[in-house]
C-alpha cells in the first residue's frame, strides 16, 4: 500500500475544503440573479424552493458517507470489482429515490408549503421552480454516491473539478437564461437542472471502468451485501436525523430568547457552517484512509491514518478558534448591520472561537467510524449524546439564558466526541478482521 504521509492527507483534505467554499458562493450568485428580476418574490421563491430541495434531498446525505466507507474498505482490499459494486448498489438506491420524489412531487410541495406557507405570489413562483428542479432528483442523490466513491479511492481533486464544472455552468446558465432570456425564476431552476445532470453525466464517465467491471461481477445483488448495505445507510441516517434534530431545537429554542438573541443565534451558526466546510476535508481524508486500513487488515495503519489526520483537523480548529476569537467580531460586521443584533452576537462569540476545539474530535472521529463502517456505534454514541443535550436544554437555559443553550450545544459535541472515543478500539479490531460480534 502507498506509504501514509502528511503530504497524502493534505491531497484528500484540500481540494474538498477548495470544493466547499465554492457551495456559498453559488448562492450568492442566485441570489443576485433573481435579486435584478424586480420585486421579492423571485428571492423568496427561489430561496424557499431551495430550502424545500435541500431538506428532501438532506436524508441521503448517508450515501456519500456509507459508499465512502464500504468502498475505501474494496479498495484496501484490493477488491476492485466491489469497489465498483458498492457504487453501483449506491446508485440504484439513488435512482429509485429520485424517480420517487418525481412521482410524489405534488404531495412534497404541498405539505411543504402547508408547514411554511407563504404569500400567493411567491408560492406560485416557488412552485413553477419546483416542478423543474424536481427532475433533477435522481442526479442530485446519485451525486452523493459518486462524490463517496471518489473520497473513498483518493480522486478528490475530480470532487474538486466536478464541483466547479457544476457550479460554473450553474452560474453561467442562470445569467443567460434568467437575464439574458428572461425566464425569470424558470431560467434559475433550467439552469440548475441542466448543471446537476451534466455533474451526473461527467461523474459516471469518471466511473465508468468500475462500473463495467461492476456489472460483470458475480454477486451483484447477493443477499448478504445489500443486507450490509442496508445496514450502513439506516445506521447513518438514524444518526444524522437525531444531529440535525439537535440543530432544529437549537434554532427553536432560540426564537424562545426573544428576537435579537434568535437573529444572533443564525449569524453565529455560520460560523459553524465555515468550521464545516474547512474541517471536512480531515474528516473525509480519514473516511478514506481508515476504510483502506480495514480493507487491508492493517489495525497499525489505521491507528496512524487516525492520528494523521486528527493532527491535521486539531491544527485546523486551533486556527479556526483564533480566526473567531481575533477577527469574529469584524465577521459579524459583514453578516449583519443591525446594530443590536451585532452587540448581542458579540456576547456569545466566546462560545463559537470555542466550538472548533470542542467539535474536532467528534468530527474526526465521526470519519475514523465511517471508514471502519462502525455506523451501529455512530448511532448508539449519536443517541447517548442526544439525550445528554436534552437534559442540557432543559437545566441549562432556564437559569443562563441563550448562554445557557450554547453551552448545551457545546454538550452535544462533548458528548459525542466522549461517546465515540470510548468505541475507537472496536475501529482497530474491524482492522484485525474480527468480526462485530467479538469487538
Amino acid at each position: 500500500m502507498t506509504a501514509l504521509t502528511h503530504g497524502r492527507v493534505l491531497n484528500i483534505a484540500l481540494p474538498i475544503v477548495l470544493s466547499n467554499l465554492t457551495v456559498p458562493l453559488l448562492g450568492l450568485v442566485d441570489t443576485a440573479v433573481v435579486g435584478r428580476l424586480g420585486g421579492p418574490e423571485p428571492i423568496g421563491a427561489v430561496g424557499i424552493g431551495a430550502v424545500i430541495l435541500t431538506s428532501v434531498y438532506w436524508v441521503f446525505g448517508f450515501l456519500r458517507m456509507g459508499t465512502s466507507g464500504l468502498v475505501a474498505q474494496a479498495h484496501g482490499a484490493g477488491d476492485a470489482p466491489e469497489v465498483g459494486a458498492h457504487l453501483l448498489r449506491a446508485l440504484a438506491i439513488a435512482g429509485a429515490a429520485g424517480l420517487a420524489f418525481i412521482a410524489l412531487q405534488g404531495g412534497i410541495v404541498g405539505a411543504a408549503f402547508r408547514l411554511a406557507p407563504a404569500s400567493d405570489a411567491v408560492e406560485a413562483l416557488a412552485r413553477d421552480y419546483l416542478a423543474i428542479r424536481i427532475w433533477g432528483a435522481p442526479a442530485t442523490i446519485g451525486l452523493y454516491a459518486i462524490t463517496g466513491w471518489l473520497i473513498a479511492v483518493e480522486r478528490t481533486r475530480a470532487v474538486l473539478a466536478l464541483q466547479l464544472v457544476q457550479n460554473g455552468v450553474n452560474v453561467a446558465l442562470s445569467i443567460a437564461l434568467a437575464l439574458g432570456l428572461g425566464w425569470g425564476v424558470a431560467g434559475v431552476a433550467w439552469a440548475t437542472l441542466a448543471a446537476e445532470a451534466l455533474g451526473l453525466g461527467l461523474g459516471l464517465w469518471l466511473a465508468a471502468p468500475v462500473l463495467r467491471r461492476a456489472l460483470a461481477a458475480r454477486g451483484l445483488w447477493a443477499r448478504d451485501r445489500l443486507a450490509r448495505l442496508a445496514r450502513v445507510n439506516g445506521d447513518i441516517m438514524i444518526r444524522s436525523v437525531l444531529l440535525q434534530g439537535c440543530m432544529t431545537s437549537f434554532l427553536f429554542m432560540g426564537a424562545g430568547q426573544g428576537d435579537v438573541p434568535l437573529a444572533a443565534n443564525q449569524v453565529l451558526l455560520q460560523f459553524l457552517a465555515l468550521t464545516a466546510y474547512a474541517l471536512d476535508g480531515f474528516a473525509f481524508a480519514a473516511e478514506s484512509l481508515v476504510g483502506q486500513a480495514v480493507g487491508a487488515r492493517r489495525p497499525d495503519r489505521l491507528r496512524r491514518a487516525s492520528l494523521m489526520t486528527s493532527a491535521w483537523g486539531f491544527g485546523g480548529a486551533v486556527a479556526l478558534g483564533l480566526v473567531f476569537l481575533l477577527g469574529g467580531g469584524a465577521i459579524i460586521d459583514m453578516l449583519t448591520t443591525d446594530p443590536q443584533v451585532r452587540a448581542e452576537a458579540r456576547l456569545y462569540l466566546p462560545w463559537l472561537a470555542l466550538a472548533p476545539l470542542v467539535g474536532v474530535a467528534g468530527w474526526m472521529l465521526d470519519g475514523i467510524f465511517i471508514g471502519a463502517t462502525l455506523t451501529r456505534e455512530m448511532r448508539v454514541a449519536m443517541i447517548q449524546s442526544v439525550a445528554v443535550f436534552v437534559v442540557g436544554v432543559l437545566i441549562l437555559p432556564p437559569v443562563w439564558g441563550n448562554h445557557g443553550l450554547w453551552a448545551a450545544l457545546m454538550a452535544l459535541n462533548v458528548a459525542r466526541a466522549a461517546t465515540m472515543l470510548r468505541l475507537y478500539p472496536r475501529a482497530e479490531a474491524a482492522a484485525r478482521g474480527l468480526p462485530a460480534a467479538v469487538r
